[in-house]
């Protein structure tokens, strides 16, 4: 089993910054790879995008390509995501999850509520 917990949310202004980060304990020598997926009132889920443990490749929705980053500190099991220049539709409960490799994400974390005001 792997246990996620986010935590950084929080109510920004249109144009701000917030950093989420995303701890991860458990068997995390199982997961390739994390990510990081938003869900806003009553829309599906979507993908905001992923960086593999090993070599830190980065991948990234293009709805927030340029204005979003993510990292990792391998030795804390931590990852991060880093919004800037944030929008209000970019409002949003912020999950991370872990993927064993391919598409699949097995493990998730609780949730993170971002909020951005107009």
């Amino acid at each position: 089993q792997v246990q996620l917990v986010e935590s950084g949310g929080g109510l920004v202004q249109a144009g701000g910054s917030l950093r989420l980060s995303c701890a991860a304990s458990g068997r995390i020598f199982s997961t390739y790879a994390m990510g990081w997926f938003r869900q806003a009132p009553g829309k599906e889920r979507e993908f905001v995008g992923s960086i593999t443990w090993s070599g830190g490749s980065t991948y990234y929705a293009d709805s927030v390509k340029g204005r979003f980053s993510i990292s990792s500190d391998n030795a804390k099991n931590t990852v991060y995501l880093q919004m800037n220049s944030l929008k209000p539709e970019d409002t949003a409960v912020y999950y991370c999850a872990a993927s064993g490799g391919g598409d699949e994400y097995d493990y998730w974390g609780q949730g993170t509520q971002v909020t951005v005001s107009s």
